[in-house]
C-alpha cells in the first residue's frame, strides 16, 4: 500500500477590506498624486482596456521582464507577452535555464530590460507606491534597471495613505501570498524588502489606474 503525505498548508487571516474598492473618487486622486511625482498615469475602465493600454506601449520585439502578478495573469498579458512571438519574453528563457549553473546570467538577464511590466501592493491617493517581496527579484528593474516601467494596478489597491498601504502588505496582500507560496513552492513567504516609490523621471514610468478590483 502506498503511503501519501499531505502537506499542511499554514491559512493566516486575510483582512477582506482591503479587497474591495473604496471611494471612486480615489482613483482621480491617485492619479492627480502620481502625475505630480513624475509618473505617467492614466486612468482605464476596465481589464481589457488596461491590457490592450499596456501592449499599446511595448514596442514589438522588445526585451519584456515581469514579476510574478496575478494582475497580469488575471486580463491576459502573461500569455500574450509569453506566447504571441511579439515580445522577447525574459520569464520563458529563466525558466528554461539551469538555475545551479547559470544563475548569473539568469539574475543578468531579469535586471535590466528593455520594459519590465508588474503591479504594485498598494497606491496611496498622494501617489506614493509600495511594492513588497520575499527575494526582490522584481524590485532592481523597477527602480532603475528596466529602460520603461509599466504597472497596472486595480482600484482596490488605492489607500488614503502609506500607513495604510503597509497595512495592507501586512494583513491582505502577505497572507494570500503565503498561501500560494507554499502551494507552489513548499515553502513559506516573507515580506523580506519592501520598496517605496515617491517619484520618478516623467516617461519612464506608466501607472495604468483601474477602476474595477483587480489581482490581489
Amino acid at each position: 500500500m502506498t503511503m501519501t503525505q499531505t502537506r499542511t498548508i499554514e491559512r493566516l487571516p486575510v483582512n477582506e477590506a482591503f479587497a474591495r474598492v473604496g471611494d471612486p473618487g480615489a482613483v482621480d486622486r491617485a492619479a492627480e498624486g502620481l502625475r505630480a511625482h513624475g509618473f505617467d498615469a492614466r486612468i482605464v475602465p476596465d481589464g481589457s482596456a488596461a491590457r490592450e493600454l499596456l501592449l499599446s506601449l511595448v514596442p514589438d520585439g522588445a526585451e519584456v521582464g515581469q514579476g510574478a502578478s496575478a494582475t497580469l495573469d488575471q486580463i491576459g498579458v502573461t500569455a500574450i507577452i509569453e506566447q504571441s512571438g511579439r515580445f522577447a519574453a525574459i520569464r520563458p528563457r529563466t525558466r528554461a535555464m539551469n538555475r545551479a549553473t547559470h544563475m548569473s546570467e539568469i539574475r543578468k538577464l531579469g535586471a535590466a530590460p528593455d520594459v519590465h511590466i508588474n503591479s504594485v501592493q498598494a497606491v496611496t491617493e498622494s501617489g506614493r507606491m509600495v511594492v513588497a517581496s520575499g527575494s526582490g527579484s522584481q524590485l532592481g528593474p523597477i527602480v532603475s534597471g528596466a529602460g520603461r516601467v509599466v504597472l497596472v494596478v486595480g482600484a482596490q489597491k488605492i489607500v488614503p495613505d502609506l500607513e495604510t498601504a503597509f497595512r495592507r502588505v501586512e494583513e491582505y496582500n502577505y497572507p494570500i501570498e503565503n498561501v500560494r507560496t507554499q502551494q507552489v513552492y513548499g515553502m513559506r513567504t516573507a515580506i523580506n524588502k519592501i520598496l517605496v516609490l515617491n517619484g520618478d523621471f516623467p516617461g519612464r514610468t506608466t501607472v495604468i489606474l483601474v477602476r474595477e478590483a483587480l489581482g490581489a
